[in-house]
């Protein structure tokens, strides 16, 4: 397949470019296997600032900084801008050979334009369109819509479009960015008559929240430093700007959520009030507080500051308050890679306001048979967003747990219910600077949901001996109050073990939920994801020692789990020993339970016992069982014991650098799945989404 290529240009700087970018590289990532970047004119090389520091092109950070693009910063920028002063031609030479350097090492390349950062910006892009046409890159157009009527967008629109063909240049389509008013709630006919000449046009909303400064920004712009509070909320978005002028008992009624007071560092009265605020449940939470002039509380007022263990960052500057405010106002925030719920924000927009299809469809680009993890990734969001489920989180007290709720709310993937105090939870979300507005936040201590929860479970474990005193003490258990609303059908499935032990997350949905019919043992299995395709491994996480009947069942399980999320699946029972070639009680431990597998499932291919070589090398295959339908080829690994099982998904995670998912339990009557203690923000999000799949499928009445 030839290197398929999109150039993303603006006729003007300001447009929020990045997030279209970002949405493409997105796109693409989905479709091919090997996605590169390139930057046609950088503001700055990578080279060191005076100060020592290296100064880099943020937007093109930001882009290879994407899990899908392994690129070095150096080779992927054209020129500079300098360049481009001193010889065009030269420069545009330089461009053409650098692109095709990066072009050779991928199938698809995002192409990013000038960002309009130079003085003489008004041949910028006419520049662009001739660099796009040398390229032969096709140009989706980015225009501005804020502050704009229909009018103003649709003349830009035009002139931009004739300016692109006037230099050989083919538009691909329009973007109208950062749209308010009529232009954002344009009709379809409207929006196809901006450009005058049908071609494609997205519209996407101004959303000031991706041009908010953080705080460490702020501090940066006026060369502050932290004097108190958690350095960690430095990346906190700073969503308005107060000026902190007026008796502390009229700013109460000027303060919101994100706002950053400005205030000279002498007004105590001021500094402690605020931090008064932070420590109240139903007060804004700031984003931070500035201090001007070069002062600080100090004596018992600064002790009682110190004492309090603010959470919210203050700056102390020697700016003066007027300088710190004008400087404040106009610093605007970048897409750093850091920066979430941005990135989240950004990309839900892109996919709620471009036609994904339509787009790739003028690009050309075909799909490859190959999966990446992030194609895998992004098949599991796609399929969990179709039909939303209800997943409750019983780990509310956990930031990653947070942060992860901030990233499935915003791009839709499942409803959530968060187990916890509703204040604290909303407060640290708040301070990190998170949106989980449409979570529901419950506790596990609510009087009406222990004592439904108490009775159901009392009349569960009867046969134990259990008695409505003691259950109500069980059921207040974050695990236990989350499988109990999984149960009774308040949410669809449960993830947790960020905090707990497998045990602690598991062991409720034995006694509660169960096994399916038919199944005598809860598994699991590990979704690896190598660079070019998605294996299953099962049992790493739960049995310890299965028997061969167990084995039995945990392949049929893997099989059907494999199948669930796209992989066909050709069943391996590993051993140490391939076909009749060895024997021992491990051995013949496979064997009986391939047995088992071909009489209760005679259409799974399976096989076994068999080598992990012989079961993925075709080689090896051919000459140790040359007319297995499985061997050289299986999808679905089942290890004889967890040791040998958990051993090996580690070693192929670290060594071949796959994507461990999971582990995915199995054989529950409704997806209760748990998380390593490790687990990062994408694993959860990845969990959270397999989980919402699962239920699906059982309220289909497929298996779980």
């Amino acid at each position: 397949m030839s290197t398929r290529s999109i150039y993303i240009a603006s006729p003007e700087g300001d447009t929020g470019k990045s997030t279209v970018a970002l949405g493409v590289l997105d796109l693409l990532v989905r479709q091919v296997q090997r996605v590169g970047v390139f930057r046609a004119v950088s503001r700055v090389p990578e080279r060191p600032s005076a100060s020592g520091n290296t100064l880099r092109d943020h937007v093109l950070e930001l882009m290879l900084a994407h899990d899908g693009v392994d690129l070095s910063y150096a080779e992927t920028v054209g020129v500079t801008y300098d360049e481009v002063h001193a010889d065009p031609d030269a420069a545009l030479s330089r461009i053409v050979d650098r692109y095709h350097r990066v072009a050779a090492q991928c199938d698809a390349v995002v192409v990013l334009g000038t960002d309009y950062t130079d003085v003489s910006g008004a041949t910028e892009l006419a520049f662009n369109a001739r660099v796009a046409a040398n390229l032969d890159s096709p140009v989706l157009l980015v225009v501005s819509g804020r502050d704009r009527g229909i009018e103003d967008v649709t003349t830009l629109t035009r002139l931009s479009l004739a300016e692109l063909r006037a230099n050989h240049a083919q538009p691909l389509g329009v973007v109208v960015n950062r749209a308010e008013g009529a232009v954002r709630t344009a009709d379809a006919a409207t929006r196809a008559d901006f450009s005058g000449d049908h071609l494609p046009t997205w519209v996407i909303g101004e959303e000031p929240f991706l041009g908010a400064p953080t705080i460490a920004q702020l501090a940066d712009a006026v060369d502050g430093t932290l004097l108190l509070g958690d350095r960690d909320l430095m990346a906190r978005e700073a969503t308005e700007v107060i000026v902190g002028a007026m008796t502390f008992e009229h700013m109460l009624g000027h303060l919101s959520d994100g706002a950053v007071v400005i205030t000279p560092g002498d007004r105590t009265d001021v500094v402690l009030g605020l931090l008064a605020v932070q420590a109240a449940d139903r007060f804004p939470s700031l984003a931070g507080l500035i201090l001007t002039g070069g002062l600080r509380p100090t004596g018992r007022s600064g002790q009682l500051a110190s004492a309090l263990q603010p959470h919210v960052p203050i700056i102390a500057t020697a700016m003066d308050t007027y300088e710190v405010a004008r400087v404040a106002s106009r610093t605007r925030g970048i897409m750093s890679t850091e920066a979430q719920r941005k990135h989240d924000l950004a990309r839900a927009m892109f996919e709620q306001s471009v036609d994904a299809d339509e787009l790739l469809a003028r690009l050309e680009v075909e799909r490859t048979p190959v999966v990446t993890p992030l194609m895998f990734e992004h098949e599991l969001i796609e399929r969990a967003r179709g039909d939303r489920r209800r997943v409750v989180l019983p780990e509310g007290d956990d930031d990653r747990i947070l942060r992860a709720a901030s990233t499935v709310l915003a791009r839709g993937i499942a409803d959530l219910v968060i187990l916890g105090d509703e204040a604290a939870i909303r407060r640290r979300a708040t301070e990190l600077g998170l949106d989980i507005s449409a979570a529901q936040v419950i506790s596990p201590t609510d009087p009406e949901h222990v004592e439904q929860f108490a009775a159901e479970y009392a009349e569960l474990r009867a046969h134990k001996g259990m008695t409505l005193e003691r259950a109500r003490e069980i059921v207040t258990d974050v695990s236990y109050f989350g499988t109990m609303m999984v149960h009774l059908g308040l949410a669809d499935g449960m993830v947790s073990g960020a905090a707990h032990t497998t045990a602690h997350t598991i062991r409720p949905s034995f006694e509660i939920i169960k096994t399916q019919p038919g199944t005598s043992v809860v598994s699991s299995v590990f979704l690896m994801c190598l660079p070019d395709r998605v294996l299953a491994y099962g049992d790493c996480a739960v049995n310890p020692d299965p028997t061969a009947e167990q084995l039995a069942d945990i392949a049929a399980s893997s099989a059907a789990t494999a199948a669930q999320f796209g992989v066909d699946p050709r069943v391996a029972m590993l051993s140490y020993s391939t076909g009749t070639s060895g024997s021992g009680a491990d051995v013949d431990k496979v064997r009986t339970a391939t047995e088992l597998v071909h009489e209760r499932h005679p259409e799974m291919s399976v096989e076994g016992p068999i080598q992990y070589d012989a079961a993925v090398d075709a080689s090896v295959a051919a000459s140790k069982l040359p007319d297995s339908a499985v061997a050289g080829k299986a999808s679905v690994f089942i290890f004889p014991d967890l040791n040998t099982g958990n051993n090996t998904y580690k070693a192929v995670q670290r060594s071949a650098g796959a994507v461990a998912i999971g582990p995915v339990l199995q054989g529950l009557n409704k997806p209760v799945n748990d998380l390593s203690r490790g687990a990062l923000v994408a694993d959860i999000v990845n969990t959270v989404a397999i989980t919402a799949i699962q239920a699906q499928s059982t309220s289909n009445g497929e298996s779980a």
